[in-house]
């Protein structure tokens, strides 16, 4: 089925619905595997790949043996979460010369990254290459993707792509989230489709004292009584929302948030599970059990958390090194874990595919074809693989500068702690991989962990598909983040969630659900 335009009547617009059969086909590039690196934990259940050695430099492969970059300038805008380094500091320019650009990085804050997007894609000063984050696909800013970036498929589309080796090794699901509007717009950065999100523990202090981590929401309530210790400063918990989400099998966001009960479509925030999920985070709320920060709405849960003050929180899955690495430098016993999901109950949980691609790098449509194909050599040199002297440097920084090899472990120093952040695997990234030798444990733990989840993970209706909803809708959904902060918090009631849930079907939602029926009749299932 080719682009589903207007689908949902009067109003619609070319870019609107998404993009299948055939015409998908012809846009998507070709798939050639990548040869380099064979990794310790191979990728199961959906899982990443998971590696926990580090070659000396002198063994690495070279997947870019000749620049393909042509010395051009380039402006590329990235959210950065940490300090924004200096421009022509050693890294960049060493990432410069290898790929053969000049990149001038326009970084903004990624906790207030959205805003700040809004505004250049509203504006006509768009830079060369943008970042564009999934979670910020809200409001305005799909329909801009679609109208201010250009089509890449004349560069990649079909074998096209095999000029860029390490891109052509990106799997395809990645490249099929980064079609918007009928058009390979996109350059992804592919994601497992296991969860990201991971409910953290202590194990160190669970060992100490002789606790297991709870296999159902009771056993975690009644756990959490006997962490909790507010007069001590140690609270049982920071927020679990996001855990409890899992723990209760609710649908994942928008655009996969439907799912078929008979013949009629129900969205996630029309499920009981829903509702139960937001009733059992409140739970702990009203307990006690959850920090006052994170109440509140204010510091990290994370160091709260690395510092003994927190028993359990959830977070993205990256945090298990992130806190590692920095906790083990005093403390070399600190060890944390993630405990597996659970239905509430304690049976099988329901866990959801996430999207094979979330973050993507858009070419401004204004771009020359040089510009854009410096883009696109900046972007292959940094989905090299692991194990290839492009990837060491991408991520490591210059050894001797910004890492050290020693005894096997391969470790980032002061300078590159400051300086190699992960703005460049934002451009491009091969297919997924943990890769962290300086803790070989918590590699097999992320990697291990993912394994056991993708068990349990099951494909949403319409997963893996690039879906825009038609403009008028693009605020029907703006209330429900806040609110379901307000209620965990106490700040409100459940029934002012089924109030809006109500509010939200008057108001557009079931007219959008009519057009996510066509949708589905039109594109067919993808779910399992």
């Amino acid at each position: 089925m080719p682009l589903l335009s207007a689908c949902g009547g009067s109003g619609g617009s070319d870019n609107e619905g998404t993009t299948t059969g055939k015409k998908l086909d012809d846009l998507l590039p070709a798939f050639v595997a990548s040869t380099a690196g064979t990794p310790d934990i191979p990728s199961r259940n959906g899982s990443a790949a998971g590696f926990t050695k580090a070659l000396p430099a002198d063994r690495l492969s070279v997947s870019v043996p000749e620049k393909l970059g042509s010395g051009g300038e380039l402006t590329v805008m990235a959210p950065i979460w940490g300090n924004i380094p200096k421009q022509g500091n050693p890294y960049w320019t060493a990432m410069d010369e290898s790929a053969g650009v000049r990149v001038t990085w326009q970084n903004q804050d990624g906790n207030t990254y959205g805003q700040k997007l809004g505004a250049v894609l509203a504006s006509s000063g768009i830079p060369d290459a943008v970042v564009v984050p999934g979670w910020e696909l809200t409001g305005k800013i799909p329909s801009a993707v679609s109208n201010k970036f250009a089509d890449l498929g004349p560069y990649l589309s079909g074998d096209k792509v095999k000029e860029y080796p390490n891109l052509a090794a990106i799997p395809t699901g990645a490249w099929q989230r980064s079609v918007f509007g009928g058009r390979l717009r996109g350059l992804p950065m592919p994601a497992p489709v296991t969860p990201n999100i991971a409910p953290f523990y202590r194990a160190d202090l669970f060992a100490e004292k002789g606790y297991e981590a709870p296999r159902t929401t009771q056993e975690f309530y009644e756990l959490c009584k006997e962490l909790n210790a507010p007069r001590s400063k140690v609270w049982a918990c920071g927020d679990m929302t996001w855990a409890a989400y899992a723990f209760f099998g609710v649908l994942p966001e928008k655009p996969y948030y439907w799912k078929l009960s008979g013949d009629k479509l129900v969205n996630r925030y029309e499920t009981d599970e829903y509702l139960e999920a937001l009733d059992w985070s409140r739970s702990l709320y009203s307990a006690g059990f959850v920090h006052p920060d994170a109440k509140a709405e204010t510091g990290s849960t994370g160091d709260l958390f690395a510092s003994g003050k927190v028993w359990m929180y959830n977070h993205d899955l990256s945090d298990w090194y992130g806190k590692t690495v920095v906790q083990r430098v005093d403390n070399k016993d600190f060890t944390m874990a993630a405990m597996d999901y659970f239905a509430h109950d304690g049976g099988t949980p329901t866990l959801y595919a996430r999207p094979p691609a979330d973050i993507w790098t858009f070419v401004s449509k204004d771009a020359d074809e040089k510009t854009v194909r410096d883009i696109l050599a900046l972007a292959n040199f940094c989905a090299a693989p692991y194990g290839s002297k492009e990837q060491r440097l991408r991520q490591y920084g210059v050894e001797g500068v910004h890492h050290t090899l020693k005894d096997g472990v391969l470790a980032k120093n002061g300078r590159g702690n400051n300086e190699v952040f992960a703005t460049y695997e934002y451009i491009a990234s091969p297919a997924p991989f943990i890769a962290q030798p300086d803790h070989p444990d918590v590699v097999k733990g992320m990697v291990e962990w993912q394994q056991r989840q993708g068990v349990h993970v099951r494909k949403p209706l319409f997963h893996g598909m690039q879906i825009q909803e038609p403009n008028r809708y693009t605020e029907l959904n703006a209330e429900f983040e806040d609110l379901e902060k307000d209620i965990v918090r106490g700040r409100k009631k459940i029934g002012d969630m089924q109030q809006a849930v109500s509010d939200w079907k008057s108001g557009g939602g079931d007219k959008l659900r009519d057009w996510y029926r066509k949708l589905l009749d039109e594109s067919g299932s993808a779910a399992s």
